[in-house]
C-alpha cells in the first residue's frame, strides 16, 4: 500500500466544544494511533508493533500531560478543547510512516495534519519518532485560535450628483465581488475564521445599512457566535472616484477594535474587490 492510501477517517460532525478559559489547562482528547504492516515482511510482528506502540502512545500522552497549559480529557463531551488523532504504517523494512492530525472541536477546523516519515522499526527509532511528533503536537496546540469574525456584506454609498447609467445589477456584482474577497483573505489569513451571517436578523437580516445602525453589527454578530464584527463600505465619489472604509467590533461589548480608511483612490468599479482586500490585508493581517 502506498504511503498516500495512509487515510485517518474522524468524524467532526458530533464534536462541541470551545477552548479552556484563559488561565485554565486546555484539555486535549487523544485516541490510540491505528497501525498497519504492508512491509510483506516473512516474520510476524504483531506483538512487537502492539508493544512498540503502546510505549509510543503512553510517551505521548506523557509528554503532553506533562506540560502545564495541557491536560489530557477522555473526549470532547469531558471538555476537550483539541482532539489528536494519527496511523502509523510500515512500508518496508527499515521505512514507517506517521500521520498525525490535530482537531480544534469548536471550530471543527484542522490545526495540523502532517504526514512524517522514520527509518527502522526497532524500540530506539520508535522513541526517537515519539519525541518529535510530541514536539510538533504542541506547537500546533500552541498556536492561537483563530479569531470568529463575522464579516458581513459590504455596503454601497453613492455619493455622485446623478446615476444616470448606473447599473443596480453591476453595483451588486461588484459589491458582492468585495464582500467575498475580503472573506476569502482573512479565512485564508488563519488569523479569522469566517462566520456565516446568512442566518442574521435585525438590521442586517432586513437589508438595511448597518453602518449606520450604532454599532448593532456587535450584537448581531454575537448572536452568530462570533468574537468580532466587520462592517464595510465602499463609497463612491464620482464614476472614476471612490474610497473604501471598514470597522472591526468586539462582538461582547461593542467596542470598536480597528478601523481602517483608504482615502480617495482612482478606478473603475471593477477595481473594487482589489482595493478592499488590500486595504483590510494590510490593517487586519500584515500590520499583526
Amino acid at each position: 500500500m502506498h504511503r498516500s492510501r495512509l487515510i485517518l477517517v474522524f468524524l467532526l460532525g458530533g464534536l462541541c466544544c470551545s477552548r479552556a478559559d484563559a488561565g485554565d489547562a486546555i484539555g486535549v482528547a487523544m485516541d490510540d494511533f491505528s497501525y498497519t504492516d504492508t512491509s510483506a515482511e516473512p516474520a510476524d510482528q504483531t506483538a512487537a508493533h502492539e508493544r512498540r506502540l503502546a510505549a509510543f502512545m503512553a510517551a505521548l500522552r506523557r509528554d503532553i500531560g506533562a506540560d502545564p497549559r495541557y491536560r489530557l480529557v477522555p473526549s470532547a463531551q469531558d471538555g476537550a478543547a483539541f482532539k489528536v488523532i494519527g496511523g502509523i504504517q510500515k512500508t518496508s523494512t527499515l521505512v514507517q510512516w506517521a500521520k498525525v492530525a490535530v482537531i480544534e472541536i469548536g471550530a471543527k477546523k484542522l490545526v495540523m495534519d502532517k504526514l512524517y516519515s522514520f527509518r527502522g522499526d526497532n524500540d530506539e527509532s520508535w522513541e526517537r519518532a515519539e519525541i518529535f511528533v510530541s514536539r510538533e503536537i504542541m506547537a500546533a496546540l500552541a498556536t492561537p485560535a483563530p479569531v470568529a469574525l463575522a464579516v458581513f456584506d459590504f455596503e454601497l454609498e453613492d455619493t455622485t450628483a446623478a446615476s444616470a447609467g448606473t447599473s443596480a445589477a453591476s453595483d451588486a456584482s461588484y459589491m458582492a465581488e468585495v464582500t467575498g474577497g475580503v472573506r476569502e483573505a482573512l479565512g485564508q489569513s488563519g488569523r479569522y475564521r469566517i462566520v456565516d451571517v446568512s442566518g442574521a436578523r435585525g438590521e442586517a437580516g432586513k437589508g438595511r445599512a448597518l453602518r449606520d445602525c450604532g454599532g448593532c453589527e456587535a450584537a448581531i454578530a454575537k448572536e452568530l457566535g462570533a468574537d468580532q464584527s466587520l462592517i464595510g463600505v465602499v463609497r463612491r465619489v464620482s464614476r472614476t472616484e471612490y474610497t473604501f472604509g471598514f470597522q472591526v467590533r468586539d462582538a461582547r461589548t461593542g467596542t470598536v477594535l480597528t478601523r481602517g480608511d483608504s482615502g480617495l483612490r482612482m478606478g473603475a468599479d471593477y477595481s473594487w474587490k482589489r482595493g478592499a482586500v488590500r486595504l483590510v490585508s494590510d490593517r487586519l493581517i500584515e500590520s499583526q
